[in-house]
């Protein structure tokens, strides 16, 4: 019930893909949720969003809700595995892109003052089948020369889906570490290896990737053939603000030895290095087994085989989102088709 009240609420339709998202409000609760609201005006709801997680069924099998009224939380929230799946919806008059969030979780944890990089996380999602959509993660510590690692979001399971997301750190905002994960219509910024992990089978469609200082975007950490492969797809890559220096951007750095890492029919300004790639360090360079990828992609920071890093490769043709997702991809739980075009 809790998903047919949602699904008419907000156009989450999941059986055939659209030409167009359809801008819609999700402007109250849908019937069935649990609601988290600060304000503490809407009845029975809960005033922190790790409260309302912590009111979700940890045995059911039925799609749960948890929706968050419009304010900043300042938290950081556990999910834990859930034997259900599980919709977040953050409160927004226009579902389909991350320019209207009204919802903003942040916080400030940073590997300085814990021992994992999971622990540093606004969000650690541990929970498979679950969509999130329209809230802004934010970790705010910046930055520091060491052990600056703070997450905006540890995706730790498979079967993960965001949507009209925004993630806003420094170093290592997205850490996507398992199985299949989809990322559409999401706002990523940071500077260090902000898009990371090692295990996951990441595909990012139609992301608005920002960088404002110089950058590496992706560090793909795949140890063993086949274990990772991240694709950025139908997105777009340019600087935040306008005093950010040209060529000061690399697309990736291969973190170990089988690194997978493909831009495509992307956007590249020319904030993107001619380079392109770099090599992971000079004593472990990781360049030798890995995939540092390119097809179709335009603009200014497109580049060429003449200006590419020697180990970075042009493809004949696009990757297929099944080789990243699985066959039969689109009827998943997990997967907003309408985010898709």
């Amino acid at each position: 019930m809790h998903f047919l009240s949602l699904a008419l609420f907000i156009g989450l339709v999941t059986a055939s893909p659209v030409s167009k998202l359809t801008p819609r409000a999700a402007s109250s609760p849908p019937q069935g949720a649990i609601v988290v609201d600060q304000s503490g005006s809407v009845a029975g709801s809960l005033p922190t969003v790790q409260a309302g997680v912590d009111a979700l069924s940890k045995t059911s099998t039925e799609l749960q809700t948890l929706y968050i009224m419009a304010g900043n939380y300042t938290e950081q929230v556990y999910i834990q595995p859930l034997a259900g799946p599980l919709v977040v919806q953050g409160q927004t008059d226009d579902t389909s892109s991350y320019k209207g969030n009204k919802v903003t979780i942040s916080q400030n944890r940073s590997r300085n003052t814990v021992a994992k990089n999971d622990d540093t996380a606004t969000v650690r999602n541990w929970s498979t089948n679950t969509k999130f959509y329209n809230i802004n993660l934010e970790n705010t510590f910046g930055h520091t020369p060491t052990n600056g690692q703070a997450l905006a979001i540890s995706a730790q399971e498979t079967n993960q889906g965001y949507y009209g997301m925004s993630f806003l750190g420094f170093q290592d905002t997205i850490l996507a570490n398992e199985g299949k994960q989809l990322y559409a219509k999401c706002y990523v910024e940071g500077v260090v290896d902000f898009i990371f992990g090692q295990r996951a089978f990441a595909w990012f469609e139609g992301a608005d990737i920002r960088v404002f200082e110089e950058a590496v975007i992706v560090a793909n950490g795949a140890a063993t053939e086949g274990a990772s492969k991240f694709v950025i797809n139908k997105s777009n890559v340019a600087a935040r603000d306008a005093n950010v220096q040209k060529g000061t951007a690399h697309l990736a750095r291969p973190w170990k030895e089988f690194s997978y890492t493909v831009f495509q029919n992307t956007e590249l300004s020319d904030v993107v290095d001619p380079e392109g790639w770099r090599a992971w360090n000079e004593a472990t360079p990781n360049t030798a087994s890995s995939t540092l990828a390119e097809f179709g992609n335009t603009g200014a920071g497109a580049g060429d085989k003449s200006t590419r890093a020697p180990f970075g490769q042009f493809l004949q043709a696009p990757i297929a989102i099944e080789d990243v997702l699985g066959s039969g991809w689109e009827k998943e739980s997990y997967v907003d088709m309408a985010y898709m075009s």
